[in-house]
């Protein structure tokens, strides 16, 4: 069975981590979609898709799941009643959809494929937002990612774009 699971992973964080690991216990494959992967260089949406893609793979190693996952950027349409068909036609065939956001869950219910829910983990430490935040402002934020994609982070210059994006010092 193969499945599929979208997020921004803005950035790649430990709860991310852990819903992957969890999902790829009871699937034989799995496909991981970028959302939004036109979107770079804001405060939202720091890294490029490349990045991701980078952070995101380099974890997936770190799994020894690599020959197990696609990792496949998605571009926004903004329209959400062709969104899933235009899903389906970026990503290899898949069985089921796993996701928290309750948007997706409702588009891909109405085409008509089989959805389960995710469970957050620590939602209020693992939070892409909360995480950005930290970086901006100097806290401690490599403890809510793997190692693997601090590393990557630092050497893209991830904090230094965000802080540059928000116009302050660095």
């Amino acid at each position: 069975m193969r499945a599929l699971f979208i997020g921004r992973f803005q950035p790649y964080h430990l709860g991310h981590h852990e819903v992957v690991k969890r999902i790829l216990e009871e699937v034989d494959e799995l496909i991981i979609g970028i959302g939004s992967a036109q979107e770079s260089h804001s405060l939202e949406n720091p890294f490029t898709a490349g990045e991701r893609v980078l952070m995101i793979s380099k974890a997936i190693e770190e799994l020894g799941a690599k020959s197990r996952v696609y990792i496949i950027p998605l571009e926004d349409i903004y329209r959400n009643s062709l969104w899933v068909s235009h899903v389906c036609s970026m990503v290899p065939k898949f069985d089921v959809v796993y996701t928290s956001n309750p948007l997706v869950y409702r588009l891909f219910k109405e085409a008509g494929f089989k959805v389960l829910k995710t469970t957050m983990i620590n939602r209020t430490e693992y939070h892409g937002t909360e995480i950005r935040r930290k970086m901006l402002e100097g806290d401690e934020w490599k403890k809510y990612v793997p190692k693997v994609v601090a590393e990557v982070i630092e050497e893209i210059g991830g904090i230094e774009r965000i802080k540059e994006i928000a116009g302050r010092d660095f």
